[in-house]
C-alpha cells in the first residue's frame, strides 16, 4: 500500500512540475510576442542600421529644442524624416537643410526644384532654400520658425506648439499652414506611429 501511494504521489508531483514548466513557457512565448509586436522602443522593431544612425544623430538637439521651444520631438525627427528622406535629400546632404525651409531676404541660399501642391495637385516649381553649416542648425532654425512664426504672422504655428500631442501638433502643421501637401499631417503621424516616436515627447 505505501509503495502504491509513493508511485501515486510521484506521478502527481511528475504532472504538476509538467505543467508548471508548461505555463513558464506559455508565458515566456507571450511575452516575446508582446514584445516584438508592441515594444515602445525602435530598437527592436525592424529599422535600418541607417535609420538608427539618423534618429540618434538628430535626438539629442531635438529633444533640446522641446525643452526650448515646446516643440514635441517626436513632431521634429518626424518631419525631418519625411521633409530629408533621412537626411539623404541633396538639400539636407549637401545643403544641410533637414525641413525644407525656405530662405528669406539676405539669407544664405541654395535655388532648387521642388514639389509644391496647388489645389491637391502636385506642381513642380523653384524654390530658394536656406542653407546652414550643420543639422543642428537646421534644427534650431526650423523650431524657431514654429516658436515665433513668420514676419507677418508671429501666431501661425501657435496651434503647433500649444499641442499636448504628436497627433493634434501635426494636423496643426496642416492647418496653420506649414506644408502644401494635403496629406502631410496624415504622413508626419504615420512616421511616427511606426518607428514609436512619441516615447522622446516625455525626455
Amino acid at each position: 500500500m505505501a509503495r502504491k501511494k509513493k508511485r501515486k504521489q510521484n506521478k502527481l508531483a511528475a504532472y504538476v512540475l509538467t505543467t508548471l514548466i508548461l505555463l513558464v513557457m506559455f508565458v515566456g512565448a507571450v511575452m516575446i510576442l508582446g514584445n516584438y509586436h508592441f515594444n515602445p522602443s525602435y530598437e527592436q522593431s525592424n529599422v535600418s542600421a541607417q535609420h538608427k544612425k539618423f534618429i540618434n544623430k538628430i535626438l539629442p538637439k531635438s529633444v533640446e529644442m522641446q525643452r526650448k521651444y515646446k516643440i514635441l520631438t517626436s513632431i521634429t525627427i518626424a518631419q525631418a524624416i519625411l521633409e530629408s528622406d533621412w537626411g539623404q535629400s541633396r538639400l539636407a546632404a549637401k545643403y544641410n537643410n533637414l525641413f525644407g525651409v525656405k530662405a528669406g531676404p539676405g539669407q544664405k541660399s541654395v535655388t532648387l526644384d521642388t514639389t509644391e501642391y496647388t489645389s491637391g495637385s502636385p506642381v513642380m516649381v523653384h524654390g530658394k532654400f536656406r542653407v546652414y553649416d550643420n543639422w543642428d542648425e537646421s534644427i534650431e532654425a526650423h523650431a524657431f520658425l514654429l516658436a515665433h512664426g513668420t514676419d507677418w504672422n508671429p501666431m501661425q504655428y501657435k496651434e503647433v506648439v500649444d499641442a499636448d500631442n504628436y497627433v493634434d501638433s501635426a494636423k496643426a502643421l496642416s492647418t496653420d499652414g506649414y506644408a502644401t501637401d494635403p496629406a502631410y499631417a496624415e504622413k508626419i503621424i504615420k512616421i511616427i506611429k511606426k518607428y514609436h516616436l512619441n516615447q522622446y515627447d516625455k525626455q
